[in-house]
């Protein structure tokens, strides 16, 4: 019985991960963007929690790696693009076709962490360290972008809509980037996870949550540094 209840346990916060998502894509049709990072960090918390749990009981399953994609893909995907879609289409523009195409240029973000998270379910390589952006640090990065006031920022779509594209293009990219899960606490064994949390932590505490977008670039530069090594 008890083996029973244990093995759903994974799912079960999966699927707070997906309620999460679900809560912040509601967020994001508001133009709420704090809640919607809220929402989008409870269920990156919960993204870690079902996969150490299933490690912990040993309770793997196809039907959760499924799952967890896509609550993932709810998330870490459609949240954050609803969220660039619904911010963009606030500002204004110098024709009508111009703002009747630039604010869906988010949805590339849905489209992107899709390609992604198919990509790291049949990649054999990606067990240890990923290849491209992870999406949940995409969704922090454009999550975080728009804790700022950037309405009022005149020409803020002219770098919203490229970085966009770019951090998009990352998730499907080649490039190696480090994981941040630990074996052991030895610094030998997990220094560069050790040296980006530690920078991460004092870039969270001066900036708070308007630091995440320069927390992800500190670790998209990091990993280029030691090539997404452990």
């Amino acid at each position: 019985m008890a083996n029973r209840i244990t093995r759903h346990i994974p799912n079960a916060i999966t699927c707070c991960n997906l309620l999460s998502g679900c809560m912040a894509v509601f967020a994001a049709f508001n133009s709420d963007a704090w809640h919607a990072l809220l929402w989008v960090v409870a269920g990156a918390l919960f993204d870690f929690c079902d996969g150490l749990t299933a490690r912990l009981l040993k309770s793997y399953s196809p039907i959760g790696k499924e799952l967890d994609s896509l609550a993932d893909l709810i998330t870490f995907g459609l949240a954050p693009s609803i969220l660039c879609v619904m911010t963009l289409r606030q500002f204004n523009y110098s024709t009508d076709t111009i703002a009747a195409i630039i604010p869906y240029i988010g949805l590339i973000i849905v489209v992107c962490a899709a390609l992604r998270l198919a990509k790291f379910n049949t990649d054999e390589r990606q067990t240890s360290s990923f290849l491209g952006l992870a999406v949940p640090a995409n969704a922090l990065f454009v999550c975080g972008l728009f804790q700022f006031n950037l309405i009022d920022l005149p020409g803020a779509p002219g770098f919203i809509t490229p970085l966009v594209i770019i951090f998009s293009w990352l998730m499907t990219s080649e490039i190696p980037m480090f994981s941040l899960k630990f074996k052991n606490l030895k610094w030998a064994d997990n220094k560069v996870r050790f040296m980006f949390l530690i920078v991460a932590a004092i870039i969270l505490i001066i900036l708070r949550e308007k630091g995440l977008s320069a927390v992800i670039v500190w670790y998209i530069i990091l990993s280029v540094l030691t090539k997404g090594q452990h």
